[in-house]
């Protein structure tokens, strides 16, 4: 990810984060007087760098670590979601990996061709090329859909559930994943917006990287990056909330918040389709990418949703 076009101070702040620098360490980088980064970080988006300092940004940027780079993308990617800010997320499309669906509008990030290491025993599998919701499709997300194709909104029983009063999505959720969503109502998004449910592999291959880490961040138990549990939230989290669990190609509540499905149906034949990922109501145990999880099609509930993939054009 190189050649920023406008840095700001926000922007030159969240490099510094992504570099786990101090204050100090970042200014002698850039080359500035200490004193600028403060500034710098305070003023936000109102202070445009001067072109100097704007040069000297790209450079860091274009060497640092490829960890770096993918924090920092990141970091982009959480604000652009929580903020809904078009500037960051014009940045982000400067990562060749990370583009913008002409659809539904969500961010997806390139899964390269390859092998990865699959399933618990770690076997490897070759997967073609494909891209990847970076996000869990959420209640705003979803609502666009049904206001677009009458699709009937999410519902248990008769009546809309709890976090749909009224069968209107709920401006203090629209950042959180979808819920009670059948396979066939994930589907029908999918098909909507020309994507499809990824495949039970293709998930995992998007969650573990093609080195197959235990978990998307790594090989560390660390229930602090997941919405399981664990965590005692005991409800949906805004799906930009655990950027440090994010997985090696950047996509986001791949362990925890809600279970997701998939479009592989079961060796059995009999409706049921796997579902990965862990939920908010998982023991942490649970929230490894590997472990295979399935239900019937038909199946509702409040700690199930879905994400959307699409082969390369």
């Amino acid at each position: 990810m190189t050649g920023v076009t406008r840095w700001t101070g926000h922007e030159a702040g969240l490099l510094r984060k992504a570099m786990r620098k101090t204050g100090k360490a970042f200014a002698e980088l850039v080359g500035v007087n200490q004193r600028q980064i403060p500034r710098w970080e305070g003023r936000g988006e109102t202070l445009e760098l001067s072109l100097a300092n704007q040069k000297a940004l790209d450079t860091l940027l274009a060497r640092a670590d490829p960890d770096v780079q993918q924090r920092f993308a990141a970091l982009l990617t959480e604000r652009a979601a929580a903020e809904h800010d078009e500037r960051a997320e014009e940045l982000l499309r400067r990562d060749p990996r990370t583009s913008r669906h002409p659809v539904d509008g969500k961010l997806m990030t390139l899964v390269e061709e390859g092998i990865y290491l699959s399933g618990p025993d770690n076997r490897s599998v070759w997967l073609e090329p494909f891209l990847i919701d970076i996000y869990p499709t959420t209640n705003e997300d979803y609502a666009r859909f049904v206001l677009a194709t009458g699709h009937r909104p999410p519902a248990t029983g008769r009546r809309p559930p709890q976090h749909w009063p009224g069968g209107r999505c709920p401006v203090s959720l629209a950042n959180h994943p979808v819920v009670w969503v059948t396979w066939h109502d994930a589907t029908a998004y999918a098909r909507w917006a020309g994507k499809v449910l990824p495949s039970a592999r293709q998930w995992e291959k998007a969650a573990r990287g093609p080195r197959g880490r235990i978990y998307p961040w790594g090989a560390e138990p660390t229930a602090a990056k997941a919405n399981t549990a664990a965590a005692g939230i005991d409800a949906t989290t805004s799906v930009s909330r655990y950027q440090s669990g994010v997985s090696p190609y950047g996509a986001f509540d791949m362990c925890g918040n809600v279970w997701e499905w998939c479009s592989t149906e079961e060796e059995s034949g009999n409706g049921r389709y796997e579902l990965k990922g862990s939920a908010f109501t998982s023991p942490f145990e649970r929230a490894v990418p590997s472990l295979r999880n399935a239900a019937n099609a038909s199946m509702k509930d409040n700690d199930t949703g879905f994400r959307c993939a699409a082969a390369l054009s």
